[in-house]
């Protein structure tokens, strides 16, 4: 029961960051920017002062901060259209699609089942742009998203087989921190900013993404590969059922069919014949 306890609330914290970014961006609290540039400075302190050590930067380093940062950046410029448990159904499946070119392009040989869960996925996200379901009201937003999947996807591939996976969270965190605010800090005199936003920005940042990731590094050896697998198909869920009732967000029949079909293609995609402790697929 404990266990079952911990990994729910640890898909719920990630689950939040959709809920967190969405609140704050739909409602005009603060832009999405400088959401993003506090969001991950907030991480990157709370995952120092758990890890304790300076940050270790090699070439690898750096590259899996920028696919961090293409994640950060996108999320929150995404969430300022979409909503929360679309948002998140799009960042998940087009994860799923990432991670599978990423092995074919490092030479593994992906199962039947697998290329036939992102097929499927595929085909539930081309489900959900459809005019008539008006799940996704901007195109723009939707493509944004999908750069946050390829950043996450990409750093996700960076992070496989880590001996140390929050000591290498804390580092990617800490050297991200310069390049959102590369893109933050030029327009930050002029961004839109309040108190309520910058505390849903450090919420997001410091508990539901620092003190998430640790929490969840500490139950996924507990959970075995399949029940973590399992576990990270909630989250697109809670967020959808979270968008619904804490932030009085619509869902269609027509947009409910779409997300139960990506579901079901991140399902076979992910839940059959793992070798290895999956990383989080999304938050």
């Amino acid at each position: 029961m404990r266990l079952f306890l911990l990994s729910a609330l640890v898909m719920t914290a990630f689950a939040a960051n959709s809920l967190l970014n969405r609140a704050a961006l739909a409602d005009g609290l603060i832009d999405a920017l400088p959401f993003a540039l506090i969001r991950v400075l907030a991480g990157a302190v709370v995952l120092a002062l758990l890890v304790r050590e300076r940050p270790r930067a090699g070439r690898a380093q750096w590259g899996a901060a920028a696919a961090l940062t293409a994640y950060l950046v996108g999320f929150s410029l995404a969430y300022v259209a979409l909503d929360a448990g679309i948002g998140a159904l799009i960042l998940f499946g087009l994860v799923q699609v990432t991670m599978l070119a990423g092995a074919v392009v490092l030479g593994e040989r992906p199962a039947p089942h697998r290329w036939a869960g992102a097929a499927l996925a595929m085909v539930g996200l081309g489900a959900l742009l459809l005019p008539g379901v008006d799940a996704v009201p901007d195109p723009v937003a939707a493509g944004l998203m999908a750069l946050a999947a390829l950043g996450w996807g990409l750093y996700s591939l960076a992070g496989r087989g880590a001996a140390r996976p929050l000591a290498m969270t804390a580092t990617n965190f800490a050297l991200a921190v310069p390049m959102v605010a590369a893109l933050a800090l030029p327009g930050l005199l002029s961004a839109s900013l309040s108190v309520p936003g910058v505390a849903l920005a450090v919420l997001s940042g410091a508990v539901t993404s620092g003190l998430g990731y640790a929490l969840w590094y500490q139950v996924l050896p507990a959970l075995g590969a399949s029940r973590a697998a399992v576990a990270q198909l909630s989250v697109p869920v809670i967020a959808l059922a979270g968008g619904v009732l804490l932030l009085g967000e619509s869902l269609t029949w027509a947009s409910a069919a779409a997300s139960l079909v990506v579901l079901a293609g991140v399902a076979l995609a992910i839940l059959p014949g793992r070798k290895s402790l999956p990383r989080l697929s999304g938050s």
